[in-house]
């Protein structure tokens, strides 16, 4: 029987783009940085990876990963404040979720989501 979910690793053509990105919404930074060729933030009880991959690489496939956070709200404006640009404000959703989508640097959709 399946557990959790230890970590996901996602790509990323620039790794100093990208730890600062990840840093801008609150992730703590656990191993790796910006010159490094593997990162590894903390997320919950797991982890949120980056490896880097050569710019010809291109990936075509799309996906979202969901975090959970205590504060949707609070976490839509600490991207706001940090600069960056959700794709739009916080609602709640007719599966009983309230949440923000948010795409990084290299295309990955992220949702920060909480249950109503």
């Amino acid at each position: 029987m399946l557990k959790c979910l230890s970590a996901i690793t996602l790509a990323t053509h620039d790794m100093a783009r990208a730890v600062a990105f990840y840093g801008a919404l609150g992730f703590e930074l656990k191993y790796g940085g910006p010159q490094a060729s593997f990162t590894s933030f903390h997320a919950g009880s797991g982890y949120l990876n980056l490896t880097a991959a050569p710019t010809e690489q291109v990936w075509c496939r799309w996906g979202r990963v969901i975090f959970y956070v205590d504060d949707v709200d609070a976490q839509h404006a600490r991207a706001v404040a940090a600069g960056l640009s959700p794709a739009s404000g916080p609602h709640d959703a007719p599966w009983g979720e309230r949440f923000f989508h948010i795409v990084d640097p290299d295309a990955h959709e992220l949702s920060f989501a909480r249950p109503l």
